[in-house]
């Protein structure tokens, strides 16, 4: 309930960004998925920028529109992917789906790589291939 009167205040300024720092990172996972599906349809509904921060891959991926892969330090985009998803998404249907895997699969080789040290940072809009 926190959580949704911190958004719901946040939402009271209308305003054209939303900054949302892991802001789930403290609640259950069935409470977790009922605020990913509440921040998406704000984000439809209001047509605001919302920049989401987070350590939880399949969150990123559920939640964004592109998700932004750093390097180690220093700290540069290592990569800037396209999620290639429907703009209407549900947890049941969308977490099973072969290109969220896909998805998913490629955000964690990035981070794994940028961990590592490997390689150059990459720019680029372009989806992993299918």
């Amino acid at each position: 309930m926190q959580q949704r009167v911190a958004i719901a205040r946040a939402l009271a300024y209308e305003p054209e960004v939303l900054l949302m720092d892991e802001p789930f990172a403290a609640v259950d996972a069935q409470t977790r998925a009922d605020l990913e599906d509440l921040v998406r349809r704000l984000w439809r509904e209001r047509a605001i920028t919302v920049l989401f921060v987070t350590h939880d891959i399949d969150e990123a991926v559920y939640l964004g529109e592109r998700v932004i892969v750093l390097s180690a330090s220093p700290t540069v985009v290592r990569e800037q992917l396209e999620v290639d998803l429907p703009g209407e998404r549900d947890q049941a249907h969308t977490r099973v789906a072969p290109r969220f895997a896909e998805l998913r699969t490629h955000v964690y080789e990035q981070i794994q790589a940028a961990k590592r040290g490997a390689g150059q940072p990459v720019k680029t809009d372009a989806p992993p291939p299918h």
